[in-house]
C-alpha cells in the first residue's frame, strides 16, 4: 500500500513561483514535503520564484528554480528531468500556469488564438505527458483549469476554449497512468481574487463576478480566494488519491453542471 501523505515527497509544481503555486508549494512543506521544484515562466515572474524558493528553504525544505516556456516541449522534459536528478524522485506534479484573453471572437486574432492554446493546451498536455514519464508509481497529477468551463458568457471563447481540451487530457491520462497507481486531476477554479483575474476585467465585470457565486456574501471578496484551492489540491494528492480522471469545481457556486 503506497503512503498517501506528503512526508518525503518531491513536487514539481508549474507556475509555483507566486499566487496559488507558491501556496501550494508552502503547504506542501508545511505536511512533509521534502522537496519542491518551481517554474516559472518569465524574468517577470524571477524575483517572485526567487522568494518563494528562500523561504521554503528556510523552512528546511530542499527547492530549486526552473525558468521556460511550457508550451516549449523540450521544456517540460528539462523540468521533470532536472528534477529528477536534483531529488532522485518527483512524485507529485502540480500545473497551475496559464493566460487569460478575453476579447469578442471578432477582435480575437491568429497569435491570441496561438497563445491561448499554447499555454492552456499545449503546455498542459506535455506537463502531463512527462509527469507520467518521470513520476514515481502512486503518484498524482493536478491541473488548474476555469470553472468557465461551465459558464454560458460572451467573451471568453478561447480561455475556456483551451482548457477544455484538459479535461480529456485529464481523463485519458488517468486511465493510461493507473496501472501505475498515478491519479490525475483537474481543478476548476472560480474567478480567484489575484492579479491574473483583474488584469482582464473591467469594474463592472468585477463587480458582476464578486455577487455571481452562490456562496459569495460568504466570501472575503466574493471571488474565489487561493486558500480556498489548495487544500482541494492538497487533498487530491494525499487522502483523495482514490479521486481520478476527474475536474472538480470549486467556485462557491459560481457555475455548475
Amino acid at each position: 500500500m503506497n503512503d498517501h501523505s506528503l512526508k518525503n515527497k518531491v513536487a514539481v509544481i508549474a507556475g509555483g513561483g507566486k499566487n496559488l503555486g507558491a501556496l501550494i508549494a508552502h503547504q506542501f512543506v508545511d505536511a512533509g514535503a521534502r522537496g519542491i521544484a518551481l517554474h516559472y515562466n518569465s524574468d517577470a515572474s524571477r524575483a517572485d520564484a526567487e522568494k518563494t524558493a528562500a523561504e521554503l528553504k528556510a523552512k528546511g525544505a530542499d527547492a530549486t528554480l526552473f525558468q521556460g516556456n511550457l508550451a516549449v516541449v523540450d521544456n517540460n522534459v528539462k523540468l521533470f528531468d532536472q528534477a529528477k536528478a536534483h531529488f532522485g524522485q518527483v512524485d507529485i506534479a502540480i500545473n497551475t500556469a496559464g493566460v487569460v484573453i478575453k476579447k469578442p471572437i471578432a477582435d480575437i486574432t491568429e497569435a491570441d488564438y496561438d497563445k491561448s492554446f499554447d499555454a492552456n493546451a499545449k503546455a498542459a498536455f506535455f506537463f502531463i505527458q512527462q509527469a507520467g514519464r518521470v513520476l514515481a508509481d502512486g503518484g498524482n497529477i493536478v491541473t488548474i483549469v476555469s470553472s468557465l468551463l461551465a459558464a454560458y458568457t460572451p467573451f471568453y471563447a478561447i480561455y475556456p476554449g483551451s482548457k477544455a481540451a484538459v479535461e480529456h487530457y485529464t481523463r485519458a491520462a488517468s486511465k493510461e497512468f493507473g496501472e501505475r497507481g498515478i491519479s490525475v486531476n483537474a481543478i476548476g477554479p472560480g474567478p480567484m481574487d489575484t492579479p491574473f483575474f483583474y488584469g482582464q476585467e473591467q469594474p463592472d465585470a468585477v463587480a458582476y463576478h464578486k455577487s455571481a457565486a452562490a456562496l459569495s456574501k460568504y466570501s472575503r471578496t466574493g471571488l474565489t480566494d487561493i486558500q480556498d484551492i489548495s487544500p482541494i489540491v492538497k487533498f487530491l494528492v494525499t487522502d483523495g488519491w482514490w479521486i481520478t480522471g476527474q475536474t472538480i469545481f470549486a467556485n462557491g457556486g459560481y457555475t455548475t453542471r
